[in-house]
């Protein structure tokens, strides 16, 4: 069986240094073989660009904008009423993805509008989000890049969070029926959210086109304190075949390189 593959994410890591050009000299200092963020649309794309070609880093995963962050967006998939901005926010999200060979676009889906009732506005949001997704597919697919979606939970993270269940999330998929709309697996969300973490990624397998980790509940390091046991999280992983990159999501208890042995010793065992 190969060794799974890590890769830095940006918007967690190396956060003593401002910019994310600084954050992928970093991360390829410190052994990562890729790398990926959440949003650097602020980032200069030439300069990102450049950076990236230097350190022979692979950029695999960005998402699409925000929306408008004063008024509480966070994505648009599932938004209804703004089916035009979340067209726009996906080409400029392609513009980066093009630009950084980056063949995965996380689609984020929204929050439930302020003042909506979350059971009454259900159905309007998932069929807004379905429409999107398949909108979405045709564009992605023209390209080679996949697109996902991924639960977040709604206990810790964020209470008005649309999609936030891997079940959810499934059934959605099933709608859009396109192959190139993936799940985005989080543990930290899943173990939130359902817990039946083996269960569910033997299930949903073959859904899944990326992986993201944290401790939970406090979202460090893996070999932090917590509930999820990531050596038989990975070895399960690496039973199953998962050949894609786990994302590193998480907050370091310390500095970023002090907290690394755990991928370190994950790579010297497997060697």
């Amino acid at each position: 069986m190969p060794p799974l593959k890590f890769c830095a994410n940006l918007s967690w890591l190396f956060t003593d240094l401002p910019e994310f050009t600084q954050r992928i000299y970093a991360a390829a200092s410190a052994g990562f073989q890729a790398v990926e963020v959440a949003w650097l649309y602020d980032s200069d794309l030439q300069e990102l660009q450049r950076v990236k070609n230097a350190t022979g880093v692979d950029v695999v995963l960005i998402n699409t904008p925000l929306g408008d962050a004063k008024a509480g967006d966070l994505g648009l998939g599932a938004v209804p009423g703004r089916e035009e901005d979340f067209r726009k926010g996906l080409d400029l999200a392609m513009q980066y993805a093009k630009a950084l060979d980056c063949r995965s676009i996380h689609l984020m889906a929204g929050r439930v509008p302020v003042g909506a009732d979350r059971a009454t506005i259900a159905v309007e949001m998932e069929d807004t989000f379905v429409q999107n997704l398949k909108h979405a597919a045709d564009v992605l697919s023209n390209e080679g890049i996949t697109g996902l979606i991924e639960p977040i939970n709604t206990r810790i993270t964020d209470p008005r969070y649309f999609l936030d269940s891997p079940h959810q999330a499934a059934a959605i998929l099933q709608k859009v029926g396109h192959p190139n709309i993936k799940l985005q697996m989080d543990v930290f969300h899943w173990q939130i959210m359902d817990s039946n973490l083996t269960q569910n990624i033997q299930k949903y397998f073959p859904l899944i086109g990326h992986i993201q980790i944290a401790q939970v509940p406090s979202r460090n390091e893996p070999d932090s304190a917590g509930e999820i046991n990531f050596p038989y999280l990975f070895s399960l992983l690496e039973e199953m075949g998962y050949q894609g990159y786990i994302g590193c999501e998480y907050k370091p208890l310390g500095s970023t390189n002090e907290g690394l042995g755990w991928v370190k010793d994950y790579l010297k065992r497997n060697k």
